[in-house]
């Protein structure tokens, strides 16, 4: 879906026009522009759309003030892409911000008034400094664990704990970053703070903590902001951690004009103390609070749809009761497009089999035409890249990795802008923009065609073509544009971090991939130990894995492809099984590739029985791992579902016939095929028969009695 009023329309128009392009539950989020409201927003829906369009029918029917605006989110790219929106909407006056883009432009404004002087500088890494402190404690830290304790003292800030509260808080929770203990951790955590003093620096977090100081404690300037802002929109709401809720509250002091947008399924950032509670509790506490839920997808095919639909399913199954539900509460999508390739579930026997059949799928996607920016392979854990990588060069499949340098960080990138600037000046307008552009970028390494491979070279190449191709879309949407045209447009896209397409598959995390999408999408590693995570040691801590693989799942929108492998390494024992969260979806995905595998590994895995669907659990849909819990077909966890009067009966009558017969009680019948007879309750020898552990000589022995213990209580 697109919006109706492009970037030329001008000032916003009639009200009825923006929501006419709105589907019902869109147009019911954007007709209500005052008052609180919580959207439960589930992937592909069209959120962005809804808030933008609110905001443009509030300015439009009078209801705001577009400066009194105030729409925030969680990342740049996020913010970028809300006030193009905006700007395309008529509503350019409107403030689209991240939470710590908004905080820090309030904390250096007001910083003489609360402070005096000059506000410190933002340091954009912890690290250093936390160096510096665990040496000043002789606390010998690796870069690993540099980066955790990092990490640790990044939740503590947002969980609003200081150094005196963070033992306890730490212990309760069973942290031990890097290592440390609490009391250490809570050493270090107040060392690097007087590190960062004696440096007049802060760090991110300590924009938000100050701001939220600085507005606690300064009553004047408090009613200056709730002055400038009287309505808020925030998106991604699932991912607010305490500070950043705090942080609002104060925005928002006594008023209720407040529309938060989120979806506790895509709630996947526990580790940096984000929570889907304060989603999932907002009407409770705002009053008359209306709630809209969107849930019609126009992301992906009906078939994609259907998979994340019964993955996240099975978490609500396996909960157990309404609280527990909690954490995979979400809206039930609902596809909108034409149906599409059926997902299919492919098992390799080791990695760098699972590695090499992906390339294989993928250089054929390639040369059937599909471009290489809108296809992904996504993993759980970095360290998942590294096979993958060397497969695809040696498929000469161009490449990027999503998470590492930004855009308009990269050299390459910044030494092109600097020769652009210099050529705006001489941009006499007697080429094409096209060609100008392009015969600067041959300035920088760009030529016509792409180096042979991948690696670093291509991928220097794909950044220059990407602002090569910027420029003929800027000539195609704007024929009159120049080079200082470009120049401003790249200048507008670096502030955003509104980066340009660029063409090369896309490696990713599937934390890094969300908010993205593509038309194909290779999910891989879906297997036990990688997704649920081992380290995933909790039933909160394995249901926010279900979350990341629903997150993965749905960034799909026309073909999506899982994989897992058997084994590490090749002549490894296959040691690991599918993914417990796919066995709900196990009847719809279909057959894969592996039987297409050259080297046989597809075939050698059907051989040990790799590709077969995973037993389940019947109550909850978990995958079933002991013998004892596929007889039966129920894991532990779930309560007996046997009528206790019919079990007693089957286990005297079991008794009693071991001792006839002078045999252990086992022997007659083991008490999970007790246990499986008596949930089962079959009807005649035919269904007894079914059940795992009576054969054809038992049933011929026992059947007949133990169908008469049942029929009293199958009646």
């Amino acid at each position: 879906m697109t919006d109706s009023l492009g970037a030329g329309a001008g000032p916003v128009g009639d009200p009825d026009l923006i929501l006419s392009a709105l589907d019902p539950e869109q147009r019911e989020v954007a007709g209500n522009p005052s008052g609180p409201m919580v959207v439960l927003a589930g992937a592909g829906t069209g959120k962005t759309r809804a808030i933008t369009h609110r905001i443009a029918y509030g300015v439009a029917s009078g209801a705001y003030h577009p400066a009194r605006v105030l729409a925030v989110t969680f990342t740049a790219r996020a913010a970028g892409e809300m006030r193009t929106r905006l700007r395309g909407l008529g509503v350019p006056a409107v403030q689209a911000r991240t939470f710590h883009a908004a905080a820090l432009r309030q904390l250096q404004f007001f910083w003489p008034q609360a402070v005096g002087g000059a506000p410190p500088e933002v340091v954009p890494q912890k690290v250093p400094a936390v160096a510096e402190a665990a040496g000043r404690l002789r606390i010998r830290l690796d870069r690993a664990g540099l980066r955790d304790a990092a990490a640790e003292i990044e939740w503590a800030k947002v969980s609003m704990l200081t150094a005196q509260t963070y033992a306890a808080a730490a212990r309760a929770q069973g942290r031990a970053p890097a290592g440390l203990d609490a009391t250490a951790m809570a050493r270090l955590l107040e060392v690097y703070g007087e590190v960062c003093a004696e440096r007049h620096v802060i760090d991110f977090e300590d924009v938000l903590l100050l701001t939220v100081g600085m507005l606690d404690e300064h009553p004047r300037i408090l009613a200056q902001v709730q002055g400038q802002y009287r309505h808020f929109v925030v998106d991604e709401y699932q991912d607010v951690n305490p500070l950043q809720q705090a942080l609002l509250d104060l925005w928002l002091g006594d008023r209720s004009d407040v529309c938060v947008v989120g979806d506790p399924a895509q709630s996947i950032y526990s580790f940096t103390g984000a929570s889907a509670d304060h989603l999932l509790g907002f009407a409770g506490r705002h009053s008359g609070a209306r709630t809209v839920r969107l849930v019609r997808n126009y992301r992906s095919t009906p078939q994609v749809i259907q998979v994340a639909n019964l993955v996240l399913g099975g978490g609500r199954r396996a909960s157990g009761g309404p609280p527990a539900a909690r954490a995979t509460e979400g809206v039930e999508l609902v596809a909108q497009r034409e149906p599409g390739p059926t997902p299919t579930l492919t098992a390799y026997p080791d990695d760098e089999a699972e590695a090499a059949g992906v390339a294989t799928q993928v250089r054929a996607l390639l040369d059937s035409g599909t471009r290489a920016s809108e296809i992904a392979v996504l993993y759980r854990t970095n360290s998942q890249s590294e096979v993958l990588e060397a497969a695809l060069a040696r498929a000469d499949v161009p490449y990027l990795v999503r998470g590492g340098e930004r855009f308009f960080s990269r050299a390459e990138v910044r030494s092109a802008v600097l020769l652009l600037r210099g050529a705006a000046r001489s941009d006499d307008g007697s080429q094409p923009l096209g060609e100008v552009v392009r015969s600067v970028l041959s300035g920088a390494g760009w030529g016509p065609q792409p180096p042979e491979g991948g690696g670093a070279t291509r991928e220097r190449w794909e950044s220059l073509q990407a602002l090569a191709l910027l420029a003929d879309d800027l000539a195609r949407t704007t024929p009159a544009a120049r080079v200082p045209d470009l120049v401003a447009e790249l200048d507008r896209r670096a502030a955003e971090q509104h980066a340009p397409t660029v063409e090369g598959i896309t490696l990713a995390s599937l934390h890094a991939a969300k908010g993205l999408e593509w038309d194909v999408v290779h999910l891989v590693g879906c297997s036990e130990g990688l997704l649920p995570i081992t380290l995933a040691d909790t039933p909160a801590r394995v249901e926010e894995e279900r979350r990341l693989l629903y997150v993965g799942i749905t960034r799909a929108r026309d073909r999506l492809v899982l994989s897992w492998a058997g084994a590490r390494a090749p002549g490894g024992r296959a040691s690991r099984s599918v993914s417990r969260f796919l066995a709900p979806a196990a009847t719809v995905l279909g057959a894969g590739a592996a039987g297409r595998d050259r080297t046989g590994a597809g075939r050698a895995a059907r051989k040990r029985g790799t590709d077969r669907a995973p037993r389940t659990c019947r109550t909850c849909g978990t995958v079933l791992h002991s013998a004892a819990e596929r007889k039966i077909g129920r894991c532990e966890a779930c309560p007996a579902t046997y009528d206790e009067a019919v079990f007693e009966s089957l286990r005297q009558w079991r008794k009693e016939t071991a001792a006839a017969a002078s045999v252990p009680a086992y022997v007659v019948f083991t008490d999970a095929t007790l246990t499986a007879i008596a949930e089962s309750m079959p009807a005649d020898q035919a269904a007894l028969q079914q059940i795992s552990g009576v054969g054809e000589r038992k049933l011929g022995m026992y059947g007949e009695a133990v169908l008469a213990l049942l029929r009293p209580s199958s009646d």
